[in-house]
């Protein structure tokens, strides 16, 4: 017997010293290695960072040592951001690129309420939730629960700026502790409404509807995501408004978070039609990529007005010369890119709040050979969604982090939100009222204002995504 543990230690040993051997080659750290090395050449602002510099890469036995220096492969992922939170809010990890994936396509764990954060108060960290809209055929949908629904608690739990995750992202089920908007109070009213969540893709072609007001006959879409899966839906939504020969288009975009860049080119080229092939975006990448780009694929830099969908089929365009578009805070991403990419061609008309303000794209890294889905790594499943590019439109311009001013400032009052495609909710009433020059129509801010929080999709950073699905071609081998 102590010959057998004797043997047992010397094995035991013998693995340590191979390991020992083996850090002088990239696969002693294997998730470490990659984040630094797909960091060091795609991210945004890898210049700006000295644990990226290129010359830490000049010997792997160094680079190992300063890779084994971090706890985990988060810890290292959040090292390497450049000034986390303030500059960079938005670059993810994920240790399994199936949730990364699924998030991306707008496929997560939802019971169907998408809801927005406020404060009580000012100066509290006491929040509350109200429901903007229930996704059809989900468990909310089947419950008493609806646009305007108050909550304040979590399992009985008071939210708060500190608590609000781990409460509202505890588990499947919860039960959600309701409460009355009491002129300008919020006053628990002692109901509950319990919610189970389970896989659910949502459609983010939300409602179309026509409205014929005097000589206008108005078309109104709620979109909610730039999802590539329902560019079809999106672009039979374009087909309906299109046969019913709309004069004027409101797009209500204040709930999307954002998504695909392309969905969002051709989500422009449905509003217009009479741009195609000229300059939607441009992208800016960071300077180690946008030179070989610009010498080897300069045409990669560039996105186009577009006449048909990545499937082939013709895009319903409406030809407009101006576009109503809906916003509030929680507008992100693609959805300011379209506001942003738009203003050079046509007449936008911003109604509601100011926008959120993100102005650079992500793209999925693997741990691959050229960091794509193709011959990922079998050892673990990480995968990174790191800022890579910025957008700026046809004139070079993109400085929107501070968000996008409205044309007219409107911020919803939860004491008169109104049915999202009711011509007296108080946004579309006002987009009506400019449309037909009836001021009866549009509506002023409320005396009184809960300060935004932040909404269930900004809860998941991979819905409040700006992307792009292909790692750029022409790029080769691109060493530190």
């Amino acid at each position: 017997m102590k010959k057998y543990y004797r043997l047992l230690l010397l094995t035991f040993v013998g693995a340590l010293t191979l390991q020992g051997c083996d850090d002088l080659d990239d696969h002693a750290v294997p998730v470490n290695d990659f984040i630094w090395k797909g960091m060091n050449l795609y991210y945004l602002w890898q210049q700006d960072v000295p644990n990226l510099a290129d010359s830490k890469a000049a010997n792997q036995a160094q680079l190992n040592m300063f890779l084994q220096e971090f706890s985990s492969p988060e810890n290292l992922f959040d090292n390497l951001l450049y000034q986390k939170g303030v500059i960079d809010r938005f670059s993810v990890i994920y240790s399994d690129y199936t949730l990364l994936e699924q998030a991306l396509t707008g496929t997560v764990k939802n019971n169907g309420v998408d809801y927005g954060l406020r404060y009580k108060n000012s100066g509290s960290t006491e929040i509350f939730g109200w429901v903007r809209y229930i996704l059809p055929n989900s468990d909310a949908s089947t419950k008493n629960i609806h646009r305007g629904t108050i909550f304040y608690a979590v399992n009985g739990t008071p939210l708060t700026s500190s608590n609000y995750r781990s409460l509202l992202n505890s588990g499947d089920s919860y039960t959600l502790n309701l409460a009355d908007y009491d002129n300008g109070a919020i006053t628990p009213n002692g109901q509950t409404v319990s919610l189970t969540k389970t896989p659910f893709s949502e459609n983010p072609v939300y409602q179309t509807q026509t409205y014929t007001m005097g000589n206008h006959k108005i078309g109104y879409l709620v979109y909610n995501g730039f999802y590539g899966d329902y560019d079809n839906q999106l672009n039979a939504a374009f087909g309906q408004l299109a046969g019913e020969n709309i004069t004027d288009l409101v797009l209500d975009l204040r709930y999307n978070s954002g998504g695909l860049i392309s969905s969002a080119v051709r989500l422009g080229s449905m509003i217009t039609g009479q741009f195609n092939g000229q300059v939607f975006n441009r992208q800016q990448w960071n300077p180690k990529i946008q030179t070989r780009l610009e010498q080897a694929n300069s045409a990669s830099l560039v996105n186009n007005f577009t006449n048909s969908l990545s499937n082939g089929s013709g895009i319903n365009s409406l030809n407009l010369t101006k576009v109503y578009i809906l916003t509030s805070q929680s507008t992100a991403s693609a959805s300011e890119l379209v506001i942003n990419c738009l203003k050079p061609y046509i007449d936008v008309v911003q109604i509601g709040d100011i926008t959120t303000g993100k102005n650079a794209g992500s793209i999925t890294l693997y741990d691959s050979p050229d960091f794509s889905a193709n011959k990922r790594s079998s050892s673990h499943r990480y995968a990174m969604q790191p800022l890579v590019l910025k957008t700026v439109n046809k004139d070079g311009y993109g400085d929107y982090t501070a968000g996008i001013q409205p044309t007219y400032p409107l911020i919803e009052n939860l004491g008169n939100l109104g049915q999202l495609g009711d011509t007296s909710e108080p946004l579309l009433s006002t987009a009506i009222g400019i449309i037909t020059n009836a001021a009866r129509m549009q509506k002023q801010n409320p005396t009184e204002q809960f300060r935004h929080f932040k909404d269930s999709k900004s809860i998941n950073p991979m819905q409040t995504e700006m992307y792009i699905d292909k790692l750029p071609e022409g790029l080769g081998t691109v060493q530190p």
